[in-house]
């Protein structure tokens, strides 16, 4: 059956979004007295949940976390939002897609919506989503699996027809949970290693590649 609901994620798989999020952490761990000089040390902050990374690579307790994340908004809200790029070829391929009306296609992040849409709107990718489904800035709906759940329950997706498509570990996990198909993406921030271990559905290397995918997954399922 063809995959007709399309969940995709956005950092490392719409946008490269390194620069203002790695600044953002930076800032942040600054804010907490721990000093950061390489950037490339913060990359591991692309694509989990905010609250998670700053408990798992810092240790930080409940309270520590809370002021992290408001110390990393501080930054991310006003200049860390637009520190980001659209990766090539994406913006094709989403018009491609969305001109075929049998196609649904939803955004599954674990980013705040509030600033999803807004990153979206500014690099003018919203029109083609049906709906933009993030986390709330307290955490709730943080985890994929809540994302991907949200978004089946409330746009009525057919699970057989509906696959996730994200660069980390954590988009195959949330797919495996709500017993959906997925697509690794090769070209973000997980590794091959991270990806294929999790068994994704599809693995893809290249924005080409996964275009051409969906493309002739429709047309000659």
């Amino acid at each position: 059956m063809p995959y007709t609901n399309l969940l995709f994620d956005l950092d490392g798989t719409l946008t490269d979004p390194k620069l203002g999020i790695t600044k953002s952490v930076q800032h942040a761990l600054g804010k907490m007295n721990i000093s950061v000089a390489s950037l490339e040390e913060l990359n591991k902050f692309i694509g989990p949940p905010l609250r998670v990374s700053f408990k798992d690579f810092y240790q930080f307790d409940e309270a520590q976390i809370e002021a992290a994340v408001d110390y990393y908004r501080e930054y991310f809200s006003v200049t860390g939002l637009f520190e980001n790029a659209v990766f090539p070829g994406v913006r094709e391929m989403l018009e491609r897609l969305s001109c075929d009306p049998q196609m649904r296609l939803f955004i599954a992040t674990s980013k705040p919506e509030v600033y999803a849409k807004q990153i979206l709107e500014h690099y003018e990718l919203s029109t083609y989503f049906e709906y933009i489904c993030g986390s709330e800035l307290d955490g709730a709906r943080s985890a994929k699996a809540e994302i991907i759940g949200y978004l089946m329950e409330n746009y009525n997706l057919d699970p057989d027809q509906t696959v996730m498509i994200g660069d980390r570990k954590h988009d195959i996990i949330g797919a495996h949970h709500q017993h959906i198909a997925s697509i690794a993406v090769g070209f973000g921030y997980g590794s091959e290693e991270e990806l294929t271990s999790e068994q994704p559905t599809h693995y893809v290397k290249s924005v080409e590649e996964l275009s051409d995918f969906l493309s002739l997954n429709h047309h000659g399922g």
